[in-house]
């Protein structure tokens, strides 16, 4: 028996995307009659059955939304959480959440089994390791049945849905700004591999700061962190890797995280070296949290405004949700959340 094909290995092997096969399948007029055929009948030599079930939610709504986030334990997805089902319990929505936990094959799992008729949409933040991937066909293939997606802080600008951001680069620049102001000459910058879009653009943002105030831009102040894999010794690897980092960085006087597990772990490891926060180092971090908040000294952070992006996303997926159901075309948009530096005791000019 021929194994079941998918939306992803029929365009692959008929080389057209995945939108294609997909209008294909539905008879759609975009196609022309001889593509249609020849993916029809590919499809059918490989026993591909479409998803009859999430394909109906055009008109069959289970009124309930499904938001999946790469950790559980992170204070800044609470926060989404709690505004996603604050804005949807009020316009009759309930919320399921599924768990990647940073991994692409979880992702998938997640989404597959809540596009079969039990959800009527997605909110989700890209996991770390699809990033890493670059594989988005889990997404496409969702879309293409009919099931609205709204992406959040990790989105993918190339994924036709609806996105809610912060400016990752001038939030970035206005906290690099705080540590100069603040007396830090020498500042480095702690952040994840470039594959994760906003520790992509914070850097930036660290980047342009530093040239426009012509302060020194050294790569020895950068630690990029790749965390993307499950891994029950991450927080023992980000210690060992900031440690080395600070040892070959003794001049360091600032540093800018770009999330607070990274800012409250190297404030960890600036102690057993004997560093005095804020005298001899000062830090601040992205999100503002519980760690930031019961740190000590307490970390001044960059807030997201997790609840207000929580419930834009809620908002932008059920407007897409009753567009697709009353049959409306609508563009893509993508709504920018504006930050603020909550400016405590790691940012403190010390005397």
């Amino acid at each position: 028996m021929k194994p079941k094909a998918s939306l992803k290995m029929i365009a692959k092997e008929l080389d057209v995307s995945v939108s294609t096969v997909s209008k294909a399948l539905k008879d759609s007029k975009e196609i022309s009659d001889s593509t249609k055929q020849k993916i029809k009948a590919f499809a059918k030599l490989y026993n591909y059955k479409p998803n009859n079930i999430a394909l109906s939610l055009k008109s069959q709504q289970t009124n309930n939304i499904g938001v999946i986030i790469p950790e559980i334990v992170h204070h800044f997805f609470t926060t989404v959480i709690a505004g996603i089902e604050k804005y949807a319990n009020e316009h009759g929505y309930n919320v399921i959440v599924g768990l990647s936990n940073e991994s692409f094959k979880k992702e998938v799992i997640n989404l597959d089994m809540l596009a079969n008729g039990t959800i009527d949409g997605f909110i989700l933040s890209v996991a770390k390791q699809t990033l890493e991937y670059g594989d988005y066909h889990h997404f496409e293939e969702t879309i293409d049945q009919g099931i609205p997606i709204v992406m959040f802080d990790r989105v993918l600008d190339n994924i036709h849905c609806d996105r809610v951001v912060v400016n990752d680069i001038q939030s970035s620049k206005n906290a690099v700004k705080l540590l100069h102001e603040v007396g830090c000459n020498k500042i480095g910058i702690i952040t994840t591999e470039d594959f994760v879009n906003v520790g992509k653009k914070r850097l930036a943002g660290y980047e342009q700061c530093l040239h426009e105030m012509n302060l020194s831009n050294e790569s020895r102040f950068v630690l990029k962190i790749n965390d993307s894999e499950v891994d029950n010794n991450v927080e023992q690897k980000l210690e060992t890797a900031i440690y080395k980092y600070f040892s070959k960085n003794p001049d360091i006087d600032g540093i800018f995280a770009v999330n607070e597990l990274y800012a409250v772990t190297a404030m960890k490891v600036a102690r057993d070296l004997g560093y005095s926060i804020p005298k001899d180092i000062k830090f601040i971090g992205f999100t503002d949290g519980v760690l930031s908040k019961h740190a000590y000294p307490s970390l001044s952070t960059v807030s997201q405004h997790g609840e207000k992006m929580g419930e834009k996303a809620a908002e932008l997926l059920i407007n897409r949700i009753n567009a697709q159901r009353d049959g409306k075309e609508y563009e893509t948009e993508e709504y920018v959340v504006n930050t603020k530096i909550i400016h405590r005791d790691t940012t403190k000019n010390f005397k």
